[in-house]
């Protein structure tokens, strides 16, 4: 995360890739000539060995252990574990293949990957390569981080938490591991103390505390029952700024306190920004358990190096949820997106078990923008709640223009006055360009600013973070100013802003538009001399009426145009793959939760214990609360029973009965959106009370997912390498559109095709009847059209498919089952229509 505008930090980026182009490629032409040579080049590489990984070999232990997953705590399991996958044997192996060579091993994975990372140069990568021992070797990558009302906006007070037994046990036993920024340990929405209802102790949970200057002993506590850093691939590439970053699970940044309360923070914390009050704070399992490992910081974002090392030890210590708002930074190369270090760990851990949550990534509203790809992982995308903060302003022509910002109004019209019409004799615009922007009260006359509105201007400045809000408010405050009018620049065009917190009366007007508005009126009102043509008189007033309390009258939800969108990219050309992406959406947008004491992520919610964030790291963290309370209530849910729990209980329609819209431009947003798809939304709009009451279930096993895998083409030792599992021990293969997931996607129907679903009823016995609506180009049939099921029976479904139209761009349908006893059941469908001719010719 950027700044409470996810958006910020996107265009910052843009505007610094321009401005350093040039240094860049100079360098870059510089180094042909000085640096030395490509093979002295070292980086870090992620190396798995053939022997397969701890979770594969016990899988029977595993499954046995169903509520204590965490199978190394076993009698006798970690003695065969520490042979089979001891860091020895990997020392070993790089003392062997270098024979005195330097090289420096940064972490040992044995748990869901066998194998290591590890520092050298290309050529000691092409020896590891050649071990017999070695299965695979990749390149290190590069990953970057992708609430007081939204339990309200869930229905969580009068549904799933009654559920539960009430918030005062919600989520209770169940243990959430958040792969993020660290978190801090002082903020009281983990403190373990906030309520009389003492915390238990989750014993399948084995994780450990680090202790550092930073995290001291005791700051783990009976909710936050572990913390742990990993950054050993960021120290070795020298980019680890230590002032900065913490070298321990403290928080510098601020995202990972944010999303670990969004999921699991304790309820009824009060949030109090800048010394406003905004109600009162809740994560969606307020009773969970919370474990940290931290593999992602302020000043770099984090490498998969850390981030396999943070989930294998994850995995290890008995998480039952991982959370991970990250995503790479590129698209995997290779025969697959699937295939790449993070997902197969993460493949390894559905497999332990673990249900692994997502973010879908800030890089839409694009098609084909998704970073989250594999069928085990369950990926959220970003929706609007109907809470917003407006704020206004009234001109003393009776004009109101809209506006941003966290602020008290004032009691009365103040008069207009320019910042640049305020100069002290020792100041001009051509000594200070930007004195405009209100950064230094030095530059200005308090004598003319004092008691009025001070109009400052907002420009690309703020953006790159060179000027702050918080600065401009100091100088308003030094100046004795009634408060602060921003108006946008016309450079930033497109730009969206997100409510920003405010000490005294302000308001940020983000349109150039209104802006121009703003300044006809303030200039028309000047009076100057004729002579002298000097100001004498500054006629323009107004008055902010403030943007302290919530609207939530919107309609809602809504796909933000931020939010990754489907289809799946299989691979690097692009090509769909039979997977429907994102899974779900959930709150993104203008989320409350916590922040750290110290953190810098946001420079206008600094020193502040609450903020305000937007995006899909915001998203997820709310689906995996949501499934810790699935999780407490079915203890033995696979993954993908909870997976299908929540996609198939989702709705389809706003807060108003109307469809669910989708925003399509990143400029103005609002004014370019339409009814949203699966590729927006998945299944659709997460609904946290029916997902615990789903009356059917898909399952899917890790051997359906590795029957997936062995299906692609020229997949047999890509999944070999990563898995040490032969394709030819499984019998047939399966497409994607063939796994026994809550959707059905077809990204190529030739002609015609059946395909398979089977539901698993968790409830008491009922009867449903089968709809549907075709996708457009296709007809199709559902077979039984109706059934009758008892509890704990399956039935299969058989879905025909036949193409009438030919086309390049998919059509969208629906499934759905309604039982008699008041479940229904959504299965999203998405298809690619061809149709193939055998041409004759006639001699």
């Amino acid at each position: 995360m950027g700044s409470s505008c996810r958006s910020c930090r996107w265009l910052r980026l843009f505007v610094v890739v321009l401005l350093l182009g040039f240094l860049v490629c100079t360098s870059f032409c510089r180094a042909q000539d000085d640096s030395e040579p490509d093979d002295e080049i070292t980086a870090v590489y992620i190396v798995t060995l053939k022997q397969a990984p701890s979770v594969h070999r016990f899988a029977q232990e595993l499954r046995r252990g169903n509520k204590n997953h965490g199978f190394h705590k076993q009698n006798g399991t970690s003695g065969r574990l520490s042979r089979l996958n001891n860091p020895r044997v990997h020392d070993s192996i790089l003392r062997r293949a270098f024979k005195g060579e330097k090289y420096l091993k940064l972490y040992s994975y044995h748990y869901l990957i066998n194998g290591f990372s590890v520092f050298v140069t290309p050529q000691q990568a092409e020896k590891l390569s050649r071990r017999r021992e070695v299965a695979n070797v990749v390149s290190d990558f590069s990953v970057r981080t992708a609430t007081t009302h939204t339990p309200q906006f869930l229905g969580l007070p009068q549904g799933a938490w009654i559920q539960e037994g009430g918030y005062e046990t919600a989520g209770e036993g169940v243990v959430i591991g958040f792969i993020d920024t660290g978190i801090d340990p002082t903020h009281p929405s983990f403190a373990d103390d906030a309520s009389e209802h003492s915390y238990p102790v989750p014993s399948h949970f084995s994780g450990i505390c680090e202790v550092t200057r930073d995290f001291p002993s005791g700051s783990c506590n009976r909710k936050l029952i572990g913390a742990r850093h990993f950054a050993a691939s960021a120290i070795t590439r020298g980019i680890f700024n230590s002032s900065q970053d913490y070298a321990s699970p403290f928080d510098g940044d601020g995202h990972g306190s944010h999303t670990a309360s969004v999921a699991a923070g304790n309820h009824g914390i009060p949030v109090v920004v800048t010394g406003h009050h905004f109600g009162n704070a809740s994560g969606m399992a307020p009773r969970s358990h919370i474990a940290v490992y931290k593999a992602l910081y302020k000043s770099f974002g984090g490498f998969a190096a850390d981030v396999v090392a943070a989930i294998d030890q994850a995995a290890q210590d008995g998480v039952d949820i991982i959370s991970l708002s990250i995503t790479p930074n590129r698209r995997p190369p290779g025969i697959a997106t699937f295939f790449n270090p993070i997902d197969m760990a993460l493949l390894s851990a559905a497999k332990a078990g673990i249900f692994v949550v997502q973010a879908a990534g800030n890089t839409g509203p694009s098609p084909k923008s998704m970073s989250s790809f594999s069928p085990w992982i369950f990926t959220v995308g970003a929706a609007s709640h109907d809470r917003i903060y407006t704020n206004s302003i009234i001109l003393g022509n009776s004009l109101t223009i809209s506006g941003v910002g966290l602020a008290p109004g004032t009691d009365k019209m103040y008069t207009l006055i320019s910042a640049l019409h305020a100069l002290n004799n020792n100041t001009t615009t051509t000594d200070d360009m930007y004195v405009g922007e209100c950064q230094d009260s030095s530059n200005f006359n308090q004598d003319l600013v004092q008691g009025n509105l001070l109009i400052c201007s907002y420009s690309i400045r703020f953006v790159l973070g060179l000027s702050t809000i918080k600065q401009a408010f100091e100088t308003a405050k030094n100046l004795s100013a009634a408060g602060i009018v921003f108006y946008m620049d016309p450079f930033v065009i497109g730009f969206q802003l997100n409510p920003t917190p405010m000490k005294m009366p302000g308001i940020i007007i983000p349109s150039p538009d209104d802006s121009k508005i703003l300044l006809q009126y303030y200039n028309s009102s000047l009076e100057r001399d004729e002579v002298t043509k000097k100001i004498i008189k500054f006629g323009a007033v107004a008055c902010i009426l403030g943007g302290l309390k919530a609207n939530f009258s919107n309609s809602a939800p809504k796909i933000m145009y931020y939010s990754a969108r489907g289809p799946d990219p299989e691979d690097s050309f692009l090509d769909d793959a039979d997977i429907m992406k994102p899974n779900l959406v959930a709150p993104g947008n203008s989320i409350w939760a916590a922040w750290s004491s110290l953190g810098t992520d946001s420079v206008e919610f600094q020193g502040e214990s609450f903020a305000m964030m937007s995006g899909t790291s915001m998203a997820a963290p709310h689906i995996a609360g949501l499934a810790a309370l699935i999780k407490q209530k079915f203890p033995s849910f696979s993954p993908s029973a909870i997976a299908s729990a929540l996609s198939t209980s989702a709705t389809l329609y706003d807060k108003n009965g109307g469809p669910i819209m989708a925003q399509r431009a990143y400029a103005k947003p609002d004014e370019n959106q339409s009814p949203a798809t699966p590729f927006d939304m998945g299944s659709g709009f997460v609904n946290a009370t029916a997902s615990l009451d789903p009356g059917l279930v898909f399952d899917a096993s890790y051997n359906d997912y590795m029957s997936f895998l062995c299906g692609i083409n020229g997949s047999s030792p890509v999944v070999l390498n990563y898995t040490g599992q032969n394709c030819w021990a499984y019998n047939s293969t399966i497409s994607g559109a063939d796994l026994n997931l809550p959707s059905i996607t077809i990204a190529r129907l030739n002609q015609s095709r059946t395909v398979q679903r089977t539901l698993t009823n968790i409830a008491g016995n009922e009867t449903y009847s089968v709809g549907w609506s075709a996708p457009f180009g296709v007809s199709m049939k559902v077979s039984p059209t109706h059934f009758s099921i008892a509890s704990g029976e399956k039935q299969v479904l058989n879905v025909f498919f036949n193409a009438t139209t030919s086309g390049t761009a998919a059509s969208f349908g629906r499934i759905g089952l309604f039982g008699n006893q008041g479940h229904i059941v959504n299965i999203p469908l998405s298809v690619v229509a061809r149709l193939s001719y055998n041409a004759t010719t006639n001699s």
